[in-house]
């Protein structure tokens, strides 16, 4: 259809035919890869002020006295790069201390605003600072190459890891010789991870397996426990009935920037675009709406599904869906191997996010 042409029974003036992440195929260049390791926008406005520790959990009032420490001893000249002007100056000893910390911490105890708290507090411009998950790190040395990676990163202040992953041993060798390299550029570290498949109390403590799987990298980190109520025993969130094909199709021709496609057209167009550009293939759009949901087929378009759900979550942008509910997405079998903490994580976001397009349908 055309821009000017309306969905059956709606007004043409209204009604704006709807894009299609399929006919999107970004190519991002690297200094975007990299200007983009900023908090994601829903952390924009977090600040360690805007935490509200557990009056019951003393650990969560000291972790925010000790990451304030933290940042505030992270500033000077190389904070701002006039230590790299000086003529005859040798490489900076390294300061004393870890340059390292681990939020150590189960699910809901707001790793993640504390870390994106940090990235903000450290004095030193959004340039010489990077923050980013596990996944958007792999990412930017698959696009950059590991060295071209290690020379971009090196004139930073601080690089933030959130959900450092540790069920993928080559992934996880990858990401600490970057990191090694990093450190000795002077380069300091902040991580939370997710823990190990099959680990007695998955989800809460993981320091013994984030300082073993990083093994040489242990020394340079501290890790900081946070204690907090464990939400696991909620288990799966319960997906909105998802709408029938024609409520989906009507909704996005009646909502400014929203795309429309066909689920397994989706899985699809995702296996010809790097990971990486994930962000990009979502630039400016204010809704996505998908018909004809199904499970999904296997595991490496699985792992995919979870970057972009991870990308949508970043950017609040709503999506709104027919066909299965989200809970119904991945297999027994898939939530019950090692990845399933992705596979759950990714059914929390879109399932919040199909709460937030509700309001998308006429009703």
């Amino acid at each position: 259809m055309s821009s000017s042409t309306a969905f059956p029974g709606q007004s043409p003036l209204a009604e704006t035919a709807p894009l299609s992440l399929c006919a999107r195929e970004p190519h991002v260049p690297a200094d975007r890869l990299v200007a983009e390791m900023v908090p994601p926008p829903r952390f924009d406005s977090v600040r360690f002020d805007t935490y509200v520790p557990d009056p019951n959990q003393p650990s969560q009032s000291e972790a925010v006295t000790v990451l304030a420490g933290f940042a505030a001893g992270l500033g000077g000249a190389h904070a701002t790069g006039a230590g790299r002007r000086r003529w005859f100056s040798k490489k900076p000893a390294a300061p004393a201390g870890p340059r390292g910390v681990y939020l150590d911490g189960g699910y809901g105890v707001g790793k993640t605003h504390l870390l994106a708290s940090l990235w903000h507090a450290t004095p030193a411009e959004p340039s010489l600072k990077a923050f980013g998950t596990f996944v958007e790190l792999t990412n930017l040395v698959g696009a950059l190459g590991f060295q071209q990676t290690v020379r971009t990163l090196s004139g930073h202040r601080l690089l933030c890891i959130d959900e450092f992953e540790l069920d993928d041993p080559g992934d996880t060798v990858l990401v600490s010789s970057l990191l090694s390299r990093l450190v000795e550029a002077g380069v300091a570290l902040a991580a939370t991870s997710n823990t190990l498949p099959g680990k007695l109390g998955e989800g809460r403590f993981a320091a013994a397996d984030f300082l073993r799987e990083i093994q040489g990298l242990s020394a340079h980190f501290r890790p900081l426990r946070i204690d907090g109520e464990d939400y696991r025993h909620r288990g799966l969130p319960e997906a909105p009935v998802p709408y029938d094909d024609e409520q989906v199709t009507r909704a996005a021709y009646a909502t400014p920037g929203a795309s429309l496609d066909d689920f397994p057209g989706l899985l699809d167009h995702l296996a010809r675009v790097h990971p990486s550009r994930y962000g990009a293939l979502t630039d400016d759009i204010g809704a996505v709406c998908l018909t004809g949901v199904t499970a999904v087929p296997d595991q490496s378009t699985a792992l995919r599904l979870v970057v972009l759900a991870d990308r949508l979550y970043d950017r609040e942008v709503p999506v709104l869906a027919s066909g299965l509910p989200f809970d119904r997405l991945f297999s027994d079998e898939m939530l019950n191997g090692g990845y399933r903490k992705k596979y759950f994580r990714a059914i929390s976001r879109l399932t919040a996010l199909a709460r937030d397009a509700k309001g998308l349908v006429a009703q």
